[in-house]
């Protein structure tokens, strides 16, 4: 549990999407994917396996994305589902939910959606709050 390789984010990354480059279609990938370019469509590690997803400033993903890290700085269009970490930095945008066990917001960053707690087992921690009363 504690000390896993397979709870830490990559330090490497294995693939690269640069700027200027447009894929449409699905991505599945292992270990680590930074973007720089464009993607109209789902990204997602393979199998479960442990993967970070590193989005630069210039990145742009239409579709939902599945990883166990993610390191948001450009515009993701979709939800995010971490297993693990969001990092979300200042010049992130995202349209959609944010499913997260550990998260980080640098000041600039913007989310149009919910951010949503993820912790099996814990769901009897969660604390209904009352909408405040108008005056």
């Amino acid at each position: 549990m504690f000390g896993s390789k397979d709870n830490k984010p990559q330090n490497r990354i294995n693939c690269l999407i640069g700027t200027g480059t447009v894929i449409e279609g699905n991505i599945t990938f292992t270990g680590g994917l930074r973007v720089d370019g464009r993607v109209r469509g789902n990204v997602a590690v393979a199998d479960g396996k442990p993967g970070t997803l590193v989005l630069s400033e210039q990145a742009q993903i239409e579709g939902e994305i599945r990883v166990s890290h993610a390191v948001i700085n450009g515009t993701v269009a979709g939800p995010v589902y971490a297993t693990e970490c969001v990092e979300l930095q200042a010049k992130a945008r995202v349209t959609g939910d944010v499913y997260y066990k550990t998260l980080e917001i640098q000041s600039g960053a913007v989310v149009q959606g919910r951010l949503a707690y993820q912790n099996e087992g814990r769901s009897d921690k969660i604390v209904q709050f009352k909408p405040a009363a108008a005056d």
